[in-house]
């Protein structure tokens, strides 16, 4: 899904290269500069020799210059050094317009590795680490056959006048050439490939760092285009070279463009610093897409208290999947999630902005976290009220219905007995008035019996009388399975403690019993830490949820009513534990 920062500090930075190989790289470039037109001029075999002098030092010198500049901002990415290595390897090439032997044999030698070189710059952009197996095999194959292949080729006597030739088989080293020529052309068009296999960033986000992407993917095309249309012979080769030069000299300029604006994006993040530390509590959402220029961003808050992630009014959310063509940075505080930022994935190229919009709103995105938490709470607590309103006018039904169907109706036939007997005939005997008046009896003994039940549906009386360890004594002998009890709280409990762990254990035991098909049970009660902890185990079916039917959802809602909270972990077919934790100062 998604790639991770921290806000916890990094340790040492790494530190820029000094002036000293500053200026070594700015006085190579000009030697590189002056020698490359010097040969070109003085040679005799180059068609047009001053163009093809400024197409060769159109890639060189910005190469050099975005290397400087990239290894002097950005210090600890590698594509700086990689850029200048890259410039010099390709000014030597030049030396195999040379009349020297020594010289001309060192640069027909390198002649195929800047292709390899440009490759490895293209696909390290812009950490200059290879990121990914298929990029650092695409790499790696492009060095040996650039490399490699040009050493077979060169010692067979493809150029006669090399003094790296060992013997000469012109027909061998052509066969090498058209494979080398093939090998790194489908290696530069898979390299293109994979640097343009992203999703598409939308229209608001086409960013330099995007465009420079699609640059380095041109690049990449036309060299391929070079190799075949010098293996096929074409008539326009030296069109396709000028064109392709022109594309590989685009390159570093685009570069230039997107430090340029980077730099100038985290200037809006000054900005972005100021506008928080004035409003803290404003909505940031806003801000942060303005300083990255993402009107599509979108924020996500971490709750622990719910395990979740939310949006700003607290309704819960999911973040993007890697299919998404979205990408997620993570802020952590303290080792812990904290906010989650979802943008378009082209940012993911802007590494230092997304730093510095993370840094600059770390503060304010706390704050912004811990009212997205209270916003969450308020609705939980909104809903957990409708709930036991709607718990408790059901508990009314049944206990009238309770009343209505089982006591109440015996106490009518019972007052009509009584009315009867009052009003009895003469004639009956003192044994059948007797035996009416023990029917009456124990009709009352019945309806006293259903009251007491009522009763202890509303309170469970030895729970009062005599604690909870024995209340729930009482519970386990009446299980539908058997229970394992183990109870450790040392004496009595304050009363809203105890009744609320009571009903857990009640409410989990008669789940049981119902649903889980289980063929045995465990109960534990805890006391440590200035909360009790009553945790229920079965050996049942699993799959219960607390977001599902209202006994469990009733159960979370009166565990949270005295401050605690209730846990459930019920994989299918596994069991079911269920875990509350309920405050006791």
């Amino acid at each position: 899904m998604a790639s991770a920062s921290t806000l916890e500090p990094a340790g040492r930075l790494p530190h820029g290269p000094g002036p000293l190989a500053l200026w070594a790289t700015v006085v190579g470039g000009l030697a590189t500069l002056v020698v490359s037109i010097v040969l070109a001029m003085a040679g005799d075999e180059l068609v047009r020799p001053g163009l093809q002098a400024f197409l060769f030092n159109w890639i060189t010198v910005p190469y050099l210059i975005s290397g400087a500049i990239a290894w002097w901002r950005r210090p600890a990415s590698r594509l700086g050094p990689l850029m200048i290595a890259t410039a010099f390897v390709m000014a030597l090439t030049a030396l195999q317009w040379s009349a020297v032997p020594i010289l001309l044999s060192l640069g027909h030698l390198l002649d195929m590795l800047p292709s390899a070189m440009f490759l490895h710059v293209f696909l390290a952009y812009p950490s200059g680490r290879l990121e990914g197996r298929p990029r650092q095999v695409v790499v790696l194959a492009g060095y040996a056959v650039a490399g490699i292949l040009q050493l077979a080729k060169v010692m067979l006597g493809i150029n006669p006048d090399s003094l790296f030739a060992v013997t000469e088989n012109p027909a061998a080293a052509a066969r090498i050439e058209q494979f080398q020529l093939i090998a790194m052309s489908a290696l530069l068009l898979i390299g293109a490939a994979l640097l343009l296999r992203r999703p598409i960033a939308s229209q608001t986000r086409r960013r330099p760092a995007a465009l420079l992407v699609d640059t380095f993917g041109l690049a990449l095309i036309m060299l391929a285009i070079l190799f075949i249309a010098g293996l096929r012979g074409w008539a326009h080769v030296e069109t396709v070279r000028h064109i392709t030069f022109a594309a590989l000299g685009l390159a570093p300029v685009a570069f230039l463009l997107g430090l340029l604006d980077a730099r100038l994006a985290r200037t809006d993040v000054g900005g972005l610093l100021l506008e928080l530390r004035a409003e803290p509590t404003k909505d940031l959402r806003e801000p942060l897409a303005r300083a990255l220029h993402d009107p599509s961003l979108r924020l996500a808050y971490w709750l622990p208290q719910y395990g979740s992630w939310a949006d700003a009014e607290g309704h819960a959310v999911t973040l993007a999947g890697p299919g998404d063509g979205r990408a997620t940075r993570v802020i952590h505080r303290d080792g812990e999630p904290v906010v989650a930022l979802e943008f378009d994935r082209s940012l993911e190229d802007e590494r230092e902005l997304l730093d510095a919009v993370a840094a600059a709103a770390g503060i304010a995105l706390e704050n912004s976290r811990l009212q997205a938490e209270l916003r969450a709470r308020l609705r939980e607590l909104q809903g957990s009220r409708a709930r036991v309103l709607d718990a408790g006018q059901k508990e009314r039904q049944r206990l009238e219905r309770n009343l209505h169907d089982g006591a109440q109706q015996r106490l009518v036939a019972l007052a009509l007995e009584l009315g009867l007997i009052a009003g009895g005939s003469a004639t009956e005997t003192e044994t059948e008035t007797r035996a009416r008046l023990l029917r009456a009896k124990q009709e009352i003994s019945v309806s006293l019996d259903e009251l007491r039940d009522v009763a202890r549906g509303i309170h469970p009386a030895v729970l009062t009388g005599h604690g909870l360890a024995v209340a729930l004594e009482s519970l386990a002998a009446q299980g539908a399975v058997p229970v394992a009890l183990d109870v450790e709280v040392g004496g009595r409990l304050p009363e809203r403690v105890e009744v609320a762990a009571y009903y857990v254990v009640s409410e989990s035991l008669t789940n049981i019993g119902k649903h889980a098909h289980a063929k045995n049970a465990s109960v534990r009660v805890t006391r440590s830490a200035g909360k009790v902890v009553v945790e229920v185990t079965d050996d049942g079916l699993g799959g219960a949820d607390t977001e599902r039917g209202t006994g469990l959802r009733g159960l979370a809602d009166r565990v949270e009513a005295v401050g605690g909270r209730l846990r459930v972990w019920s994989p299918a077919g596994g069991g079911t534990r269920l875990e509350a934790e309920i405050p006791c100062e």
